[in-house]
């Protein structure tokens, strides 16, 4: 490998005089676009925003024995639009939770033990080079229509999920060589290479099992493991759910679980402080750490690179060329543009991993370095480019645009901002047609299992690639980074992959996601999982 990790040290020389270079334009920013069980608490605040990884803070009081009755409504990040696991996101920000809740999941990840631990599986057990796993099913699960949850219907639902391109499908196939049906209760998972990790997939998409009578007749219908039933579903408006008396683990406490749809995160704060709902998801740093300050009860959960600057690497473009790439990278200051984009209240770091992740190491990103910028733009100019760069962004949410607009600017590139209408409109510029050459995403790495969003944004065989990034020795370290044995092998590969991400430039990063769930005092019983995906089985309400 070229370079060393000296070489990828912080650069700081230049930093103060480009800081007044851009002081003009950050005066006109712009508003921010707009477990020991589940009630272990530590404390929390917006001081100590910048050290929260994923936990449960916040305080309560004890709550006593469980009580049944009642409702819990959780206004999510968005409203949902399908309950169909193979067809839409299903991370805790768009779906999980309630497709969990009606599904149920395989596995759950466990915050206080950093463990993968069984939920609808009775157990899951690995040879020694983690290459086949074993899972056994419970003998009383049943789906909602009274049929049983056994290993042929398990091995159906995960057959669908891959075959209709659910969002983690390229990363099963690119690791799993068979799933079998062994038994009535039991699941062979044979893996194309060792991966210690693997379980990380069942406490999402691929493990929300559907039941075989889903898609009888010809249309989808929401029939699975989970503690709660449809009662009513008003796509992108509110989903009413009723608790299951035959659910294996008892029926919940809960009479019903509402998630009804909400956009401004203002609203959604005053409405959980004043009553309205119960269970809030907040996302904008603003919202966070006024929740935070309020000392309400939650999950805090943080992703590595939540905001990225994403260059077009694809042939016919300008970052095709590496110097343009590194100039962008080197023209981008995080801490301008998140006090552009978030009023200074985000993360800002151009490493993939900062501080507060267990996988930041010892080897930092190159960086910003306008001089450097201004260099490498000047050679791609001299071989006939002419600085013009695309940047495809929302209308609704322009800050972002405008931030990337005056750091590259700043240092020669000539910026045109190309607005779409719609989150849709954007999805298909970036992720279907690719006609963009720069644009605001997010890759929200987790800490529990970094290669599953790396791989699929950094692999050149990944279709979920919207970089078109190609690299042979980023593929060989992301296979690395599968098979590491343990956390410390693991570290050494992601410190080579910050190198090559250094040396590479194919994107920049700007900013750490952290997100925070908060829930009222007089919510018990919500137990996190992976991905911010909330479980509500045991979940009830106090002073009923």
């Amino acid at each position: 490998m070229s370079g060393t990790v000296d070489r990828h040290r912080r650069r700081r020389a230049g930093r103060a005089a480009a800081l007044v270079a851009l002081g003009a334009a950050a005066a006109m920013t712009a508003a921010a676009c707009g477990s020991g069980g589940p009630d272990s608490r530590t404390g929390g605040g917006a001081a100590e925003y910048a050290d929260l990884s994923t936990q449960v803070v916040g305080e309560q009081s004890e709550p006593g024995e469980p009580v049944s009755g009642g409702e819990i409504s959780y206004v999510t990040y968005n409203g949902v639009g399908t309950l169909d696991p193979a067809d839409g996101q299903d991370g805790g920000a768009t779906g999980g939770s309630e497709m969990a809740a009606i599904y149920d999941v395989l596995m759950r990840y466990d915050l206080e033990s950093k463990e993968y631990v069984p939920q609808l599986a009775q157990g899951l057990s690995s040879t020694d080079d983690d290459t086949v796993w074993t899972m056994e099913l419970r003998p009383d699960a049943m789906f909602s229509d009274g049929t049983a949850v056994d290993a042929d219907a398990v091995v159906a639902s995960i057959d669908r999920y891959v075959q209709r391109s659910g969002t983690h499908a390229q990363v099963w196939t690119a690791s799993v060589a068979e799933t079998e049906a062994v038994d009535d209760q039991t699941v062979r998972f044979t893996l194309e290479r060792s991966w210690n990790e693997f379980p990380n997939l069942l406490t999402t998409g691929p493990g929300m099992i559907v039941a075989p009578t889903a898609d009888a007749g010809g249309e989808f219908t929401p029939i699975g493991a989970g503690p709660f039933v449809v009662e009513s579903f008003a796509p992108q408006e509110e989903l009413v759910l009723t608790g299951r008396s035959d659910y294996w683990n008892g029926s919940p406490h809960l009479d019903r679980l509402v998630f009804p749809a909400m956009v401004n995160e203002h609203a959604k704060l005053d409405t959980l402080r004043t009553g309205g709902v119960d269970v809030a998801y907040l996302r904008y740093p603003d919202t966070v750490r006024e929740a935070l300050d309020d000392g309400l009860p939650g999950l805090v959960y943080s992703a590595s690179m939540g905001g990225i600057g994403i260059i077009n690497n694809r042939d016919g473009h300008p970052g095709e060329d590496l110097r343009v790439r590194q100039a962008i990278v080197a023209a981008t200051d995080p801490e301008y543009f998140v006090e552009r984009f978030a009023e200074g209240l985000g993360l800002p770091g151009a490493e993939m991993f900062q501080d507060w992740s267990r996988w930041h190491g010892d080897v930092a990103a190159d960086g910003y370095d306008p001089d450097r910028a201004r260099e490498l733009l000047e050679e791609a100019k001299a071989d006939g480019y002419d600085g013009r760069l695309t940047f495809v962004g929302l209308g609704d949410v322009q800050n972002d645009a405008l931030a990337f607009q005056t750091m590259l600017d700043a240092v020669g590139f000539d910026v045109e901002i190309d607005y779409v209408p719609t989150i849709n409109a954007l999805i298909d510029a970036l992720y279907v047609k690719h006609d963009y050459d720069l644009a605001y995403s997010g890759f929200n790495v987790l800490d529990e299992s970094p290669f599953t969003r790396l791989y699929g944004n950094l692999h050149s065989e990944s279709t979920a690639n919207v970089l078109g990034y190609e690299d042979p020795q980023m593929d060989d370290l992301l296979v690395r980074l599968q098979t590491a044995s343990d956390s410390g092998e693991r570290q050494e590969v992601i410190d080579e992959i910050q190198q090559v991400v250094d040396e590479t430039a194919p994107m920049a990063v700007v900013d750490a996601g952290r997100y925070f769930i908060p829930w009222a005092q007089d919510v018990h019983g919500v137990v996190p999982s992976s991905d911010g995906i909330l479980l509500f089985g045991e979940a009830w309400k106090s002073g009923r």
